[in-house]
């Protein structure tokens, strides 16, 4: 048997939208990207929801709150369409990334402990270049200009050539730029915690930020655990009504 077909209540878009304050477009627009299975329609066009199409919605809006809107739509096409292993596999992807960006946040915890008792750095009598820093980063040569037009990295120039030098410092504020976008830093917060360290030697900016980047990481986990349950409501409910 079908979604479209399985018992129970029959609901109105509107039924399922005001459930969760959305416009009944938002629900329609949902279902026509395959976040919903796909609705019966009555003879006059109009569609009809079931009970199994508000479970779906519960576990798109779910998802969409802990893995994002592009993500979300992933997840629950491979549901509807019972493809398991896409969706597993998908799921164990997202779940990487979460881990990668949590071990980078500890890194980059660990780094700020240890400029805390580091002294300011000496420029280094054999700099680097563009190219040399791009590659230890692994960036283009591209985002160093970047930073440096939002004021985050200073390199000198060499009197000779012109070219840009890269010393002990903007070494240090490079790999903290390369950290910092890695957990979503905007630039100019990134350039307002350098310019205060270069300033003072304070890190109390920086503390503000990996304790804002961890809450973000614990909301953004707690919020894949609530969606972890409300797919697998949907998850059970659509195979009882295939087996039905």
């Amino acid at each position: 048997m079908t979604p479209q077909a399985s018992r129970g209540r029959t609901l109105r878009p509107v039924d399922l939208a005001r459930e969760h304050g959305l416009s009944t477009q938002a629900v329609r627009n949902y279902e026509d990207l395959g976040a919903l299975p796909p609705a019966a329609r009555t003879d006059s066009g109009y569609r009809r929801y079931t009970d199994l199409h508000a479970l779906a919605l519960h576990a798109f809006l779910a998802l969409r709150a802990g893995y994002g809107h592009r993500a979300a739509v992933e997840l629950m096409r491979s549901a509807n369409r019972e493809d398991h292993v896409a969706l597993y596999t998908r799921l164990d992807e997202l779940h990487a990334e979460f881990l990668h960006e949590r071990r980078t946040h500890t890194e980059v915890s660990a780094t700020l402990g240890a400029l805390a008792e580091a002294p300011p750095p000496r420029r280094s009598p054999e700099p680097l270049t563009v190219g040399q820093l791009a590659h230890r980063l692994g960036v283009h040569p591209a985002t160093l200009r970047e930073w440096e037009k939002a004021e985050i990295i200073e390199p000198a120039r060499d009197r000779a050539t012109g070219y840009r030098t890269y010393g002990d410092t903007d070494i240090r504020d490079a790999h903290l730029a390369w950290y910092l976008r890695k957990g979503g830093i905007s630039l100019p917060e990134i350039a307002a915690f350098v310019r205060e360290l270069r300033q003072a030697g304070s890190t109390d900016r920086m503390h503000t930020l990996l304790t804002d980047w961890g809450t973000r990481l614990s909301t953004r986990s707690r919020n894949a655990l609530r969606a972890m349950a409300r797919l697998d409501d949907y998850l059970t409910a659509l195979q009882r009504t295939r087996q039905s």
